[in-house]
């Protein structure tokens, strides 16, 4: 499948190759030369990296010069000037996030794919899934293991191999008002400031409820306890949620959805039940994620959703003014286990087989060392470390570090590392739909949403070489 052609003859697509290398500036791959005439006798190599705009500086964007390339340049010359084996040339380069996938086809078409790419896991499975990435199980140790949570690793392994080494992650949870409870008499749960606050399940439908019949309407006109969409696949990952909070497992073993159950059922009539009785936004059918993000903003909705970067994107437009002022405390998706629901977006390095030897071992070694380094796994501040050790380090700036590490343990994996989970997407906001507008009950939306989406995954399972080995 790496070979499929997207233009008719080769010579068009070297091409189009050319062109877009041209156009970008970009190097799409590395090389290996002879280094004698660099006369220190040891062979050349360049590899090329690539990545889309993370954070600018090196560990903080008030650096002089920052730029999101910042990082990986330092990296690359603290490793250039250590490494004995080769002499290496790194190449750093940045790329839209709209242009990854185009850059990514074309190249691999053309045989030569960049050596390295950080990004997040989520974008990126399913290259995993084509075998256009080599598994990095020999340079993770015992040390990086017992430093990372396991769930971090849960979401980098396919089958039984690890695709990528994780750096940093964008953690998701709920967000709600806490003036607004205060309003309605909720002070018993509300967390402190640098806590994520988990809520029973029946006292979620408390906290609801009581929203809606005491918020004084003075103050807060026309507020919604909490807010739901399903417009498109925008946000989904809170709906995967929502739709485990009874304790449905979601994917088999062999990656199949098994959502269609008696615990999966109840998820769905759930959320039906608390859309009837107007403890959510009305017409979630047709609201997006963005317009309940900017209602929770406006503060007509007590409880939304938010990850780590809209959460501090929230505080910084307050404390601009951009937002009106109001207190705003994150809690997590509660279940009726009483074990709170999490989920986080991992970023990490993974390593194309260019099929070549020397360069894929020295992209392992340069990513297994900025992955490792004492100084530089400090960067990964700049989002939420996966590191309990960096996350100790930096609790005193933002003690959210501390919260997010401890939150580790209810982690799940929202794609279950599954073929075609970009198309599974298009699957699961239909069916919401057709709930919320009563086109369909609760037992026959999940049943739908299992069959249409096991379509989709067995289909990119014949073309997995993790399910094909």
């Amino acid at each position: 499948m790496l070979r499929k052609r997207f233009v008719t003859t080769s010579i068009m697509l070297l091409l189009v190759l050319s062109l877009l290398v041209g156009c970008t500036g970009k190097e799409t791959g590395g090389k290996v030369s002879d280094g004698e005439n660099e006369g220190n006798g040891k062979e050349k190599v360049e590899i090329a990296v690539w990545l889309t705009p993370q954070w600018k500086g090196v560990l903080d964007g008030s650096e002089a010069g920052a730029d999101y390339d910042s990082f990986f340049k330092e990296a690359a010359k603290r490793f250039e000037e250590q490494y004995d084996e080769y002499d290496v040339k790194i190449n750093v380069e940045v790329i839209a996030g709209d242009q990854r996938d185009e850059l990514l086809n074309v190249s691999l078409n053309g045989g030569n794919p960049p050596d390295i790419f950080y990004e997040s896991v989520f974008a990126m499975g399913d290259y995993a899934h084509r075998g256009a990435l080599v598994p990095l199980n020999d340079i993770v140790d015992d040390e990086a293991k017992s430093d990372i949570d396991s769930n971090f690793w849960d979401n980098v392994i396919f089958g039984d191999d690890i695709y990528f080494y994780p750096f940093s992650h964008m953690p998701g949870t709920l967000v709600y008002n806490a003036d607004m409870f205060k309003a309605a008499g909720l002070e018993e749960y509300i967390g402190d400031e640098g806590e994520i606050k988990t809520w029973t399940l029946d006292e979620f439908e408390e906290i609801l409820n009581r929203l809606k019949t005491d918020t004084p309407k003075d103050k807060y006109p026309n507020v919604y306890p909490m807010g739901l969409f399903a417009l498109n696949n925008q946000g989904d990952t809170w709906n995967l949620g929502y739709l485990r909070m009874f304790g449905n497992k979601f994917f088999s073993d062999d990656g199949e959805l098994i959502i269609d159950d008696e615990n999966g059922v109840k998820a769905a009539e759930w959320l039906k039940k608390i859309y009837d009785a107007n403890l959510t936004n009305p017409g979630a059918e047709s609201v997006s994620s963005n317009d309940v993000n900017a209602m929770f903003q406006n503060q007509q909705i007590g409880i939304s959703f938010t990850n780590s970067v809209l959460f501090n994107n929230l505080l910084t437009d307050i404390e601009a003014g951009k937002v009106p002022e109001f207190d705003a405390r994150l809690a997590n998706i509660p279940s009726v286990s009483g074990d709170p629901l999490t989920f986080t977006y991992v970023t990490g390095t993974a390593v194309f087989d260019t099929k070549d030897e020397t360069r894929i071992k020295v992209s392992k070694d340069f990513v297994k060392f900025f992955s490792t380094d004492p100084e530089l796994v400090k960067a990964s501040k700049n989002g939420v470390p996966v590191r309990t050790s960096v996350a100790e380090e930096f609790k005193s700036e933002n003690p959210l570090f501390e919260a997010y590490d401890k939150n580790a343990k209810y982690l799940f994996s929202f794609t279950g590392n599954v073929p075609g989970y970009s198309e599974l997407r298009q699957v699961l906001y239909p069916e919401l739909q057709a709930l919320y507008t009563n086109q369909k009950s609760a037992k026959e939306a999940i049943r739908d949403y299992q069959v249409k989406g096991n379509e989709v995954i067995n289909n990119a399972k014949k073309d997995s070489v993790v399910y094909n080995k």
